[in-house]
Formats: structure tokens, sequence, C-alpha cells
């Protein structure tokens, strides 16, 4: 079955673009921070590292365990059929969305191959996700496309999965999935950020980023957790302070603001 794509909250693509560019642990503490203690899907990683950055609206398939009366060789027709749901998410996904598939972490066949990659490539796809395996793991390397899994395997996917639905919530990696979640992939791994959430994430994750590479800095040159992280309200200041002046690097080790005790 499938489900309307329409979702009551927009999210402009300025708001993804910003997402794509924020650490997977800046957007993990800050959806901690507002309650979400695991939106990280463990496990995955990325089959060309060098394709690793996405952010897109999830698009769901969710699969069952294959059964030999139904998924059979004969289900890869070449049109249209409720028996190879897989072909009809692959055409029916649009530019900037990912497929993010619910393989129940069954690594034993493949939840997809590089023909059918190459064709949301082709049409714009963000990217794809799974929690079970791909084939074809050399070609899909060498791809510009990013693709995440938790392992390559050549058995084809009707030995063990059914595609089920599309559009529905799904579980990938023991986080739930709802269509039209936003996916933000880096080299880390792979977040979801909960559709009504992506601007409030977006804004704080910013942020995020530059406070800690600021705070970075300063412990690379010499200085000691406390104190500094997490910062304390001086901390704080010395950051506002040295934004204020530039936010030149040089200056990270040089600029503190005053306190009020002097």
């Amino acid at each position: 079955m499938t489900s309307s794509t329409q979702h009551p909250v927009a999210v402009p693509q300025e708001v993804i673009d910003r997402l794509k560019a924020i650490s997977s642990g800046s957007l993990t503490t800050e959806l901690f921070r507002r309650g979400l203690r695991q939106c990280f899907l463990v496990g995955l990683k990325a089959l060309n590292p060098n394709a690793a950055k996405f952010a897109g609206e999830a698009f769901t398939m969710r699969f069952i365990p294959a059964r030999e009366d139904i998924d059979t060789y004969a289900t890869l027709t070449p049109y249209p059929n409720p028996d190879n749901l897989q072909w009809e998410a692959v055409e029916q996904i649009g530019p900037g969305q990912v497929l993010v598939i619910d393989s129940r972490g069954d690594i034993s066949s493949a939840s997809a191959g590089n023909v059918l990659l190459t064709r949301m490539m082709v049409k714009g796809v963000a990217g794809i996700v799974t929690d079970g395996a791909f084939r074809d793991g050399q070609e899909i390397a060498a791809m510009p496309f990013p693709a995440y899994a938790r392992e390559v395997v050549a058995s084809t996917r009707l030995s063990t999965h059914h595609a089920a639905d599309l559009n529905v919530p799904i579980s990938c990696a023991g986080v739930a999935v709802y269509p039209g979640d936003i996916l933000v992939g880096d080299g880390d791994g792979v977040t979801v950020v909960p559709r009504r959430l992506a601007a409030e994430i977006a804004d704080a994750g910013e942020k995020r980023d530059i406070l800690e590479g600021y705070l970075v800095k300063r412990i690379a040159s010499g200085e000691g957790l406390y104190g500094v992280y997490p910062p304390t309200p001086q901390t704080r200041a010395d950051f506002e302070a040295w934004q204020k002046a530039g936010a030149r690097e040089e200056d990270i080790t040089r600029i503190r603001a005053e306190t009020a005790n002097g």
C-alpha cells in the first residue's frame, strides 16, 4: 500500500540545505536537548565516503520476510505489479527525497543494487538508506550518490525481502522514520530530524557548530576541559566577544570578555 506524501509542515529547501551543512554531532545534541534521545541510525556507513553528504525528505519502504510462493523471479516484470513495490518506489520517489528502507536489520540479501540506485541518481534523488545490505558494492562505491547500509551482500532481495508498504512509518536501525522526516547524512552516518523541528534544529545546529569549533580551538591551545567544555557563562561571553571582534581564528586564544569583577 501507499499513503499520501502531503505533509502539514512545510520545510523550505533552504532549511534542508542548511541541515546538510551541520555536523551529525550538533544535530544529535540539539535533538537530545529537545527530548529525542536517539535519532542516529547506528551501524550504517556510506559505501562511497566521498559521496556521504546529503539531506532530504524521507520516502519510506517497508520490507517483510519473503515468501517462496510470492517472491519469485517472475515478479520482476517490465510493468507495474503489486508484488514488486520496490520498482514502484524507485519510479515514484521524487528529486531531493531519500529512499529509506526498513530491512528489519536483515543483511542476508540485498535491499537494492546499482541498477536501481543509478535510476534514482539520474532522477535527482538525494540518497538511499537501509538498515540491511546492498549488492553491487564495488559499483555503488564508485557512484557519486549517497548510499548507506550495514553490509554488502550479493544475494538478490527476493531471497529474504518482500516490499510490503511505501510511504508509511517505519523503523530503520531501530529509529522511527515517518514519511517526510528530514534525513541528514555525513561521514559519521545518518540522523533523522523530525519534520516539525527542521527549521528549529537548523538554527540551533548552525550556532552549535560554530561554538564547538571555537571550543575545540581553545582546548587545542592547551586549556583544560573545566571552564571551557561545557562552556561556562564566562566562556560564552568570551565567544561572543570573539565573534564581535571579527571571529578570526588567530584571536581565539587572545580575546576574552571583561568580567563583572574587573
